[in-house]
Parts: structure tokens; sequence; C-alpha cells
């Protein structure tokens, strides 16, 4: 059965001890701002799904051949945080991870995330990016996704980490106040 943990406190605690972290969660909501706090804090290396994985310039996706591999190898390394979801990778990636934050913001605001993301970063390279993928306005498909995701998407991410990491921890941020308070309390311990 899924480990769900409901305290701030509990979840940074596992995640001070955590070698391998898992940040998950709809477009927007916020998981690489807290991978890479999460990175810098810890030591850890910090890895992206889009940028080290699944894109290469002018947005064309790799072949998943490779995909694959690039992944296998990522999760063989010691110590990292990895942003990003595609729950077809969970089976993978869940039995190398010691926790999982699935950033589990309302639509509205990871729509909002998305428009502060287009507003600083239209155009150029965001850091999560692969190289030659400037931040685009969102189309009507990337919005659909954001709206739906929590119908259409959060029921595999539930049924994968049943499959593959019942015994792995996962907490669950659900608003900027719940990650602020998850950061408050990881930043403060050293």
């Amino acid at each position: 059965m899924m480990q769900k943990i409901d305290e701030a406190q509990k979840a940074a605690s596992l995640i001070r001890q955590a070698s391998r972290i898992m940040v998950v969660g709809c477009s927007g909501g916020g998981k690489t701002t807290l991978s890479l706090k999460l990175a810098a804090k810890f030591g850890l290396e910090y890895q992206s799904i889009d940028r080290d994985i699944r894109w290469l310039p002018g947005w064309q996706q790799r072949d998943r051949v490779e995909q694959h591999a690039l992944l296998e190898e990522l999760i063989a390394r010691d110590r990292w945080v990895m942003d990003g979801s595609n729950p077809s990778t969970f089976d993978i990636r869940l039995p190398r991870t010691d926790i999982v934050i699935w950033v589990r913001m309302s639509r509205f605001v990871c729509l909002t995330g998305v428009a502060r993301r287009v507003a600083r970063y239209y155009g150029t390279v965001r850091p999560a990016m692969a190289d030659g993928c400037p931040e685009p306005l969102p189309d009507r498909e990337f919005l659909e996704y954001i709206w739906n995701f929590e119908k259409k998407y959060a029921p595999a991410f539930l049924r994968n980490f049943e499959r593959y990491g019942a015994d792995v921890p996962i907490f669950q941020v659900k608003s900027r106040r719940d990650m602020q308070r998850l950061l408050d309390i990881l930043m403060l311990a050293d």
C-alpha cells in the first residue's frame, strides 16, 4: 500500500536522509523550483526529465529507446533530485527512489505558474529545458493538459505509485503555502 506522508516535518526528516528524490506533478506547479532548491541544499545532482531525457533542440522528441537508455544511466547514479513526471517511467525510477514529492497544486495555481514562466522565459531556454527549446506560448493542447491533469493523469500516478513504489514514501504538496512550509523546515536544518 502506498506510503503517504501527511506532515511536512516528517517529510523533511525523510528528505534530509534521502539520496534519491523524485519530484513529480503537473506543469506550472513548482517542481523545478523545488527540485533546484533541494539539489542545492543537499548537494544532490539536479536531473530534469525534459532537459536530460525527453527533448532535443527544436522541440524534437528523443527516440523512446534512447530516452530509456538515458534514464537508466541517470537513475543509476548515487545522489540526485529528478524533476519530471511521465508516469510511464515510474517502473524504472521508483525502485531507485528514496522519497517522492508530488507537487499536486490546483489547476489555477498551475496555470498561473505557467503564465509566470512564460512571462519570464518566453523566447529563451529555461534552466530545466533542453538547449534549443525556447519557452513558447502555451497552445490549447498544453492548457487542456493542465486543466485536465488531476482527472486524466493523477490516476496513472496513483496506480504506478502502488504498483512500482508501494514502499516509497510520498509527500503531497498541495499549495504554495505547503511548499514554503516544507522549504522553511528544510532550509533551517543543517
